[in-house]
């Protein structure tokens, strides 16, 4: 299913935002858990441009072939950018703000002393 230009078209897109974000991280202008949650957005919304490149151009060629297979790909790529990038930032934030996802995200420290007293 996600081979050429879509998985070209997922990869580039979710990389360029993961990239920008990683920064935005080393920089300081964002913390750990809105880094979790940026990162379930660009995997999601990179899988939504692949599928939905892939979708839109098949629907565009059943309407018009050749020009709607472009229109429908292009379509296609834009909506699912958006609706997979929306939902991994509602699954994201859902996981990731709640206490398991704290716990997830709290480096694992090893005390000896606590741990032993406790």
């Amino acid at each position: 299913m996600f081979q050429g230009g879509s998985l070209w078209a997922g990869l580039i897109r979710g990389s360029m935002l993961q990239a920008e974000d990683t920064k935005n991280l080393q920089k300081g202008q964002m913390n750990k858990t809105d880094y979790a949650v940026e990162t379930t957005g660009n995997v999601t919304g990179a899988i939504g441009v692949m599928a939905g490149v892939e979708y839109g151009a098949v629907l565009g060629t059943t309407f018009m072939p050749g020009v709607g297979t472009v229109i429908g790909a292009v379509a296609g790529g834009i909506l699912g950018d958006k609706l997979g990038r929306t939902v991994g930032h509602q699954v994201g934030s859902t996981v990731f703000h709640s206490q398991l996802g704290n716990k997830l995200l709290k480096p694992a420290v090893v005390d000896p002393v606590t741990d032993v007293i406790s």
